[in-house]
């Protein structure tokens, strides 16, 4: 075993391409978006089969979106840093090109016709180049089912090991270079899981702020749609086009356009005047591998020379929210597969069958009780920061680096080493992002949680660490 990374400084020798540095390229005319997509899909020829990232490949379409994209730009129209970037799709998301399957022998293929829900379309708005559709967890939820005619998502760091759920392929696919952002879902750590697992930079924007309509619900109240890239720049320049009311979804809240990138380099990379509360809650430090907490160490001492201030302290009922966010949402899951799961219950792999049946055993009661958790959660947690004076909570995104497929150790499977599902009963914007590795050389995630509607404080502080540090741009041994 080596031991845990220190602190790093950015290099630029070698480094794998971001939405940032491609877009950059791409307007310097060193690279055409055909080039960048045409590299991708040669290199998934040799990755997809041992990292199981692709559910459905678009060649065809994605190659003509390139050509067009490098024909706007040619004539001088230049539709922001997304365009002709390549763009994967979580395979509960419906598209135009379909099909969408959730991964599963149940879904109705006529879900798919719908095509593209308002966040695909402001994505091809905005240039970007849609490669496919990727890997996930049945219906996002469970662990993979080798009995079911599915990829098995393998991590890039290494094939023994999980990508974490249920943005698997988002995770991967992004890790191993086979694109530069994807969509994924988050309804209990699916998009800060997999980053974390990964080595990459994903967040799970502020419930409300992105529209989910087009998507498959599992938890409607607490699922939320959010970009996993590279880098919080990259997050951030997806996340400024996906952001926005749309009337299709009742969940989505308006809320006035903001550039995310313009906002995180707004002070040049200086956190000065931010003051950051490290969550000291007992079942975090329990449930956390000693290296993951020296490395979080190591990555508040980096935001500290930013100009940051950090000071420990105690989220409020967090125990009890981590509690209410899984009933809740195994509840609501439930409620929606009832009737395929009397039907078909064969037909569902045995994890996420399993998983779902648990919601028949919660009561009306129970989900009330959830919400009642939910509510003062919220209210509690944003009064300890108001007085506090907190921009921000960080906290590990996983205790430990990623579970292998079999013999993995007791502690590091428990769903307490989750630090991600009070964020979804909260509804506050969270992003993970790299900050080392485990003795073992996996990755290790940093999350960092703003108030919200505040999503642009949790990208800031990513971008500061990653403008300091290059953990966000090593690269796996599959790498493309």
């Amino acid at each position: 075993m080596s031991t845990p990374s220190t602190r790093s400084t950015p290099t630029a020798a070698g480094a794998p391409w971001t939405i940032e540095s491609a877009a950059a390229a791409l307007a310097a005319g060193e690279t055409t978006s055909e080039a960048l997509v045409r590299a991708m899909f040669e290199a998934a020829a040799r990755l997809d089969d041992p990292l199981g990232v692709y559910l459905a490949r678009f060649d065809e379409d994605a190659l003509a979106a390139a050509r067009r994209a490098d024909a706007e730009r040619a004539a001088g129209r230049a539709r922001g840093p997304l365009h002709g970037i390549p763009i994967g799709v979580k395979d509960i998301l419906a598209t135009d090109e379909g099909p969408t399957t959730c991964q599963s022998l149940v879904l109705p293929p006529s879900w798919g016709d719908q095509g593209d829900g308002p966040v695909l379309r402001r994505l091809r708005d905005a240039g970007a180049v849609i490669m496919g559709k990727l890997t996930t967890m049945e219906f996002a939820v469970g662990r993979p089912d080798r009995s079911k005619p599915f990829p098995l998502p393998r991590n890039p760091w290494n094939t023994d090991r999980w990508t974490g759920g249920s943005s698997s392929g988002s995770g991967n696919g992004v890790a191993s270079g086979l694109m530069l952002g994807a969509l994924g879902t988050d309804t209990g750590g699916s998009i800060r899981v997999p980053s974390a697992y990964c080595g990459i930079t994903g967040h799970k924007p502020t419930h409300g702020l992105v529209p989910k309509s087009g998507c498959f619900p599992l938890g409607y109240t607490y699922d939320h749609l959010g970009p996993m890239c590279r880098s919080a720049w990259d997050c951030a320049a997806m996340l400024s086009v996906m952001a926005g009311h749309d009337p299709s979804d009742r969940t989505s809240v308006p809320s006035a356009p903001i550039d995310y990138v313009a906002a995180i380099e707004a002070n040049g990379g200086s956190l000065a005047g931010l003051r950051i509360g490290v969550l000291a809650n007992e079942s975090i430090k329990q449930h956390s591998a000693e290296w993951t907490w020296q490395a979080m160490q190591e990555a508040l001492g980096v935001l500290r020379d930013a100009g940051a201030e950090t000071v420990e302290v105690v989220a409020p009922l967090y125990d009890e929210l981590h509690v209410a966010t899984f009933l809740g949402l195994q509840a609501e899951a439930y409620s929606y597969h009832r009737n395929w799961l009397v039907e078909r219950w064969a037909d569902y792999g045995r994890p996420t069958r399993l998983t779902l049946a648990l919601g028949a055993l919660i009561s009306g009661g129970d989900l009330a009780q959830c919400e009642r958790v939910r509510q003062a959660g919220r209210q509690q947690i944003h009064a300890m920061m108001e007085r506090e004076q907190l921009s921000a909570l960080v906290s590990p995104t996983m205790g430990y680096g990623a579970t292998a497929y079999s013999g993995a150790a007791r502690e590091a499977i428990s769903t307490k080493a989750m630090h991600c599902p009070p964020w979804n009963g909260t509804g506050f914007p969270a992003l993970a992002l790299p900050m080392g590795f485990d003795p073992d050389g996996l990755p290790l995630s940093l999350q960092v949680i703003a108030r919200p509607f505040e999503d642009a404080v949790s990208l800031t502080i990513g971008h500061a660490l990653q403008q300091r540090t290059d953990w966000h741009l090593r690269k796996a041994p599959l790498h493309a």
